[in-house]
């Protein structure tokens, strides 16, 4: 039984999965665009293929992950795909069937990894902040 996919409802599903507003996902589509040609966008059955790549690309995401996202693969994938489960999936979301494409996203792996670096950065500005002010310290002292 093959499904009609609907392009519109894939892109409000993944833009309101990653918890993007529409008003948001405009201002990143350009200064044409407002909430209710992102609604008029969200209907369409089929969008082009330019069109596509601009919502892809605004999304952070493949158009192929859009094209071909699924909702119920989603939902299972996100109940089995979990520490000490013992369902396994591999594509969350997409239909990878007749195609080379295998998206797996992780937003919040990904969001721990750049906290870790920022943190990182952070600590080693203090350091260097604290260096300098040391260094004047010593400067003063010289001066004296």
């Amino acid at each position: 039984m093959n499904k009609t996919i609907h392009h519109g409802r894939n892109v409000k599903r993944i833009r309101e999965i990653f918890g993007i507003k529409p008003e948001t996902f405009a201002q990143q589509l350009g200064s044409d665009w407002d909430k209710k040609k992102i609604t008029l966008l969200e209907s369409k059955e089929t969008i082009d293929d330019a069109l596509m790549e601009q919502v892809a690309k605004a999304l952070k995401v493949p158009a192929d992950a859009i094209k071909n996202f699924d909702e119920e693969k989603t939902v299972f994938n996100t109940q089995n795909n979990y520490e000490g489960s013992n369902a396994g999936a591999s594509n969350v979301g997409v239909d990878t069937s007749g195609s080379n494409i295998d998206c797996i996203f992780h937003p919040l792996e990904e969001m721990l990894k750049q906290l870790e670096s920022i943190a990182k950065l952070h600590a080693a500005l203090l350091k260097e902040k604290d260096e300098k002010i040391a260094l004047l310290e010593r400067m003063l002292e010289m001066k004296k």
